[in-house]
């Protein structure tokens, strides 16, 4: 199971289907797409900016493995280490991107693919109309966050202490 990420505009109200029109779900996970094709996954999601800089790592690293005049294997190597490191991190610049752009994550929903996560998603937001969620101060509340209760603790945690 994966973990996938709705992003939606800042303004958007719980329930409002029109607001799924401009929403995007993201993957939290490594990104093939990413690995495979690096700068140029970037600049099919618009993170212009986060595909340059991309691209001039990936340009820079391979002047950096001419110049050092590193074993072709061990530069292949190095090369693959890099291309990993973009996959690992792709979607998280992506999700920080949204973010900035004004498009928080809303919600977090867990599911086997992308199709039935966006179904989850989508039901989740429309029925989220029924029941209305207090806004917090947080930039990106996430409509699935377990509240804690006020019941004392069970276990090998001691209660905290009452001030003197």
């Amino acid at each position: 199971m994966t973990t996938y990420t709705l992003h939606l505009p800042r303004d958007a109200r719980p329930g409002d289907p029109s607001a799924l029109d401009e929403s995007e779900l993201v993957k939290d996970g490594f990104s093939w797409g990413a690995f495979f094709f690096t700068f140029l996954w970037f600049f099919v999601h618009r993170l212009w900016l986060a595909g340059l800089g991309i691209l001039l790592i990936v340009l820079a690293f391979g002047g950096l493995m001419a110049v050092l005049d590193v074993h072709p294997l061990a530069g292949s190597i190095a090369q693959l280490l890099l291309q990993s490191l973009i996959g690992l991190e792709a979607n998280s610049l992506r999700r920080w991107t949204l973010a900035r752009r004004g498009r928080p994550a809303v919600d977090a929903v867990t599911a086997a693919d992308q199709d039935e996560a966006e179904a989850k998603a989508f039901a989740r937001w429309l029925d989220a109309r029924s029941a209305p969620l207090p806004r917090s101060s947080s930039p990106s509340p996430i409509l699935s966050t377990p509240r804690r209760s006020a019941e004392p603790v069970i276990g090998l945690f001691p209660d905290a202490e009452r001030p003197r």
